[in-house]
């Protein structure tokens, strides 16, 4: 019940001093307001222009090239590393705009120091000035808009694509060195690859001449199969010869005949261990099953590596085909969608802003002023020793600051 009793006291209390105070209220507010207005309706008048662009998009050239994987397709020189993670495309184009290099073009293209009235001024001083008036914002649909604020809506719209013709210059030409270096590096990497493939095709040619083989695995089992069969047949011609022999005698004419058939199997198949058969002297389809082992590792070494070359080489000739065409190429890499144009109405300072912050920070002060002076009028009854204290404190320091000011 004391609560609820304090809290309508004070209402009344609230109630009472805005009625009493009433006429001061409303002129120190309208005051206010009016100047706001006043003051945003003489003010010079800010136009903004924007203009909206998009990111090009990069035509796929290795689309165009067949036997290519996924993963080379999807490569782009110009974009590197940065294309799995970092800056989009969007935030480089923003770098771009507020980097000094446009700026200063800004700034000398249409004399903002005369402009600014900043013809003696720091350069800081002209940048913050000119960023004040600008605005690079990226739209919820992708877009990129740049907005100028000028006294002069021409001027404004002229700065606005003035600042997008620069982008495009300064982007095209980044592309262009960018795309220059890493044509450089993969030239660098393809011309190694071609030449380690001429080493190791000489290598492989110096390996066939030297040991007569074309295809080693191939070669190697048409060695198994026909000394397989040569085998077969050292077989057949033993147990002819022993049967012969235990039958007929060693002096018979068909023992004897068996005997040489059996010792000729016998050579034909040392001569094949050792290479030394007459039929390989020039044309070796057989590799001799002694040097069979040593043969194939080393021919399988000199394939692998060939082989691994190859592979680059299919991965690189693309990239370095693409990466001349990316050097040379000088494509936009902003679409504008809408040019800026010269406005019609004003876009700052707007008078209904004015008037509604000057309303309320008017209301709010004006209410703090007329509690304060109840305030002070009840100390003056209650506390009047208090009060009496402030009154002179506040003199003192009003008449040393009236002494300072003297002096």
């Amino acid at each position: 019940m004391g609560n609820n009793l304090e809290e309508k006291n004070n209402f009344f209390e609230f109630i009472t001093v805005t009625i009493k105070y009433r006429w001061f209220l409303f002129f120190f507010i309208f005051i206010i307001t009016a100047s706001a207005i006043a003051f945003a309706l003489l003010s010079p008048k800010w136009y903004k222009s924007t203009t909206s662009v998009l990111p090009a998009e990069k035509t796929d050239f290795l689309s165009a090239i067949t036997g290519v994987s996924s993963l080379i397709k999807n490569f782009s020189p110009s974009r590197g590393l940065s294309a799995l993670t970092g800056p989009t495309e969007t935030d480089k184009y923003i770098a771009i705009l507020k980097s000094s290099s446009v700026l200063d073009d800004v700034i000398v293209t249409f004399d903002l120091k005369r402009v600014y009235d900043l013809e003696n001024s720091y350069s800081e001083k002209i940048y913050k000035r000119l960023m004040s008036n600008l605005e690079i914002e990226v739209q919820e649909e992708g877009n990129l808009t740049v907005s100028v604020y000028d006294e002069n809506p021409k001027r404004a719209a002229e700065m606005a694509n003035f600042m997008v013709a620069q982008l495009n210059e300064i982007s095209t030409r980044l592309s262009s060195t960018n795309a220059k270096a890493n044509r450089i590096f993969i030239e660098k990497r393809y011309f190694q690859n071609k030449k380690d493939i001429d080493s190791l095709e000489r290598k492989m040619k110096d390996f066939q001449n030297k040991y007569g083989v074309t295809a080693v695995p191939e070669q190697i089992e048409a060695t198994l199969k026909s000394m397989s069969e040569i085998y077969i047949n050292l077989y057949k011609a033993e147990v002819q010869y022993n049967i012969l022999l235990q039958s007929l005698g060693a002096d018979h004419p068909s023992t004897q005949n068996a005997k040489i058939e059996f010792d000729e199997l016998n050579k034909k198949i040392k001569d094949l261990n050792m290479g030394q058969d007459r039929s390989q002297q020039d044309v070796k389809p057989l590799i001799p099953m002694k040097l069979a082992p040593d043969l194939a590792n080393k021919y399988l070494k000199i394939y692998q590596e060939l082989k691994i070359q190859y592979s680059i080489l299919e991965f690189v000739t693309p990239l370095y085909e693409q990466s001349k065409i990316e050097e040379v190429r000088n494509t936009p890499t902003v679409l504008i969608l809408d040019k800026a144009t010269p406005a019609d109405h004003k876009a700052k300072p707007k008078a209904t802003i004015y008037a509604a912050v000057a309303f309320t920070s008017s209301t709010i002060l004006g209410f703090f002023i007329i509690f304060l002076i109840e305030l002070m009028k009840k100390m003056k009854t209650v506390e009047s020793a208090k009060y009496n204290y402030i009154v002179q404190q506040l003199r003192k320091d009003l008449s040393k600051i009236g002494i300072k000011r003297k002096s």
